[in-house]
C-alpha cells in the first residue's frame, strides 16, 4: 500500500519592541526559547479510523489534520511512526526491514501529487519498530495530510495498527503531534490467487469459471474456452488454474496419445497450443497430477508413477504399487491426491516426507471421512473462497457442485467445510 503524509514545520521567532516612529526605546531583554515555547498543535484523523483492504480493492487512505501554533514559519517536516501490529508478526524470516521494505505507500499535502514513501527501520524500536519521513512543507495554520496504504492479500496479518505522527520545525522543535488507526481487513484475493474451474460439455466446448473471491465460494459467469475438446477421453489440472489464466493441463485422446497445454497467463485465453507428450495412455483407467508429475493406474490396479522434468517431459514410470483399483475416484489435491474407495471412504495420500522416491512418492493414507460415494466427480483446486487454503470440487449425480475448504491439519491439507457454489452441473461430463 502507500502511505503520504507531509507535515509542516515552523519557526518561531521572537522580535523585540520597537519605539513608534523611531529606533528602539530601550534594550529588550533576551528571549529564553524554554520560556516562549509553545504547546503544540495536534494532528487529527478525519473520520476515525481507517479501514484499508488487503487485496484488488486498491489503496485506502488515511487523512490527517495538523494544526500549528501561531506564528510557526518556515519548512515543516513530518515523521509517522508505525506501531507494531496487535497481530503476531508473520514467520518466515519476517523482520522490521522486510516489513519496511513491502510497504507501499504515498504520501500528499493540501492536495498535492501523491510522492512514495520510503519506510525503515529503527533499531531498538520495540514500540515502532518501522517509520517513515515525509517531504517539507512551508507551514500554514493547518496542514491537511492524505497517506495511501496499497495491501496485498498477503499483508492482512496487519490485522489493527497504530501511527504516530510528528511535525517538527527547522530546528527540530515538535511543533503538532497525534496518532492515527488503521484496520486491515482482507478484501477480495489477487487474481493469482483465487482459483479457477473448467468444465466441458456434451458438444466438446470447454468453459471457464473463475473464483471471484468471495466469502461464498461464488463462481463468475462462464466463459467459452473453445470447442473440439470432446476428442479427449480424460482431461486432468496440472497444477492450480488461477482466475490470472495459470495453471496447465493434460488431455489424452482416443488413440491413447497425451498432450500438453500449458496455461497462458491469459484468463480469456488461458491455454497455449498444445504439446505432444507420447503414446500408449489407454492402458489407464485414472490419471492424476501431484506437486512432482502424473501418476496413472492401469486396468489391474498397478499405480505408476510419471516424475516430470521441465513441463512437457516425463521421465520413464516407475511403479509405485498394486490394488488401487479398491477406488473409483483419484484426483490430485494439495500436494498429494485424494481417492475414494467403493464405500464412500475419502482417502488422503499426502506426498512423502521420509526418503521420497519414485517408487514412493507418497506417505501411508489417512482417513478423512465417510460418505462420499454421492460424488461423481471430485478435483482438486486453488482458493475459491476467501479461506487461503487448497479446495476440494465435488459434484454430486444431481449435478450440485460443492467446495470443500481445504485446511491444514496433521497430515497435511485436508478438504473440511463444504460450501454449495452453483447448480446444473450435470451439463458437464468432465469438470476439472
Amino acid at each position: 500500500m502507500r502511505t503520504g503524509l507531509v507535515l509542516a514545520t515552523a519557526l518561531v521567532a521572537g522580535i523585540a519592541p520597537v519605539a513608534l516612529g523611531g529606533a528602539a526605546a530601550a534594550a529588550a531583554p533576551a528571549v529564553n526559547r524554554a520560556e516562549a515555547a509553545v504547546e503544540p498543535g495536534t494532528v487529527v484523523q478525519d473520520g476515525g479510523r481507517t479501514k484499508v483492504w488487503a487485496g484488488e480493492e486498491g489503496p485506502g487512505t488515511v487523512r490527517l489534520r495538523a494544526s500549528l501554533p501561531a506564528g510557526v514559519t518556515g519548512p515543516v517536516t513530518a515523521t509517522l511512526g508505525l506501531a507494531k501490529p496487535r497481530a503476531t508478526w508473520p514467520g518466515g524470516g519476517a523482520t522490521p526491514g522486510r516489513v519496511a521494505a513491502g510497504m507501499v505507500t504515498t504520501s500528499s499535502v493540501d492536495g498535492s501529487a501523491p510522492t512514495p514513501l520510503t519506510w525503515r527501520p529503527v533499531d531498538g524500536g520495540e514500540e515502532e519498530p518501522i517509520v517513515a519521513d515525509l517531504p517539507a512543507v512551508e507551514a500554514k495554520t493547518t496542514l491537511n495530510y492524505a497517506v495511501t496504504f496499497d495491501m496485498s492479500s498477503a499483508d492482512r496479518w496487519f490485522g489493527s495498527f497504530d501511527l504516530s505522527v510528528t511535525l517538527k520545525d527547522a530546528q527540530g522543535t515538535v511543533v503538532s503531534k497525534g496518532t492515527a488507526g488503521v484496520d486491515v481487513v482482507l478484501g477480495t484475493p489477487e487474481a493469482a490467487l483465487r482459483g479457477a474451474v473448467h468444465a466441458r460439455d456434451k458438444a466438446g466446448v470447454l468453459w471457464r469459471y473463475e473464483a471471484t473471491g468471495s466469502a461464498d465460494g461464488k463462481l463468475t459467469a462462464r466463459k467459452r474456452v473453445g470447442g473440439g475438446w470432446g476428442a479427449y477421453t480424460a482431461i486432468v489440472p496440472v497444477g492450480r488454474a488461477t482466475a490470472s489464466g495459470q495453471g496447465d493441463v493434460v488431455a489424452r485422446d482416443k488413440d491413447g496419445v497425451l498432450w500438453y497445454y500449458q496455461g497462458s497467463g491469459n484468463p480469456d485465453a488461458p491455454f497455449k497450443t498444445r504439446v505432444r507428450v507420447g503414446g500408449g495412455w489407454n492402458v489407464y483407467t485414472a490419471i492424476a497430477a501431484n506437486d512432482y508429475g502424473l501418476v496413472a493406474r492401469d486396468k489391474d490396479g498397478v499405480l505408476w508413477n510419471y516424475v516430470r522434468e521441465g513441463r512437457t517431459t516425463f521421465h520413464p514410470r516407475v511403479r509405485v504399487g498394486g490394488g488401487w483399483n479398491v477406488y473409483t475416484q483419484i484426483s490430485g489435491y494439495a500436494d498429494g491426491l485424494v481417492a475414494r474407495d467403493a464405500a464412500g471412504v475419502l482417502w488422503k495420500y499426502n506426498s512423502r516426507t521420509v526418503a521420497p522416491s519414485s517408487s514412493k512418492p507418497f506417505d501411508a493414507r489417512a482417513k478423512v471421512g465417510g460418505g462420499w460415494n454421492v460424488y461423481n466427480t471430485l478435483a482438486g483446486t486453488g482458493d475459491l473462497g476467501r479461506w487461503n487454503g487448497l479446495d476440494l470440487l465435488a459434484r454430486t449425480t444431481g449435478g450440485d457442485l460443492y467446495v470443500y475448504q481445504g485446511k491444514t491439519s496433521g497430515f497435511g491439507y485436508v478438504p473440511t467445510t463444504r460450501t454449495e457454489v452453483g447448480h446444473g452441473w450435470n451439463i458437464y461430463n468432465i469438470v476439472l
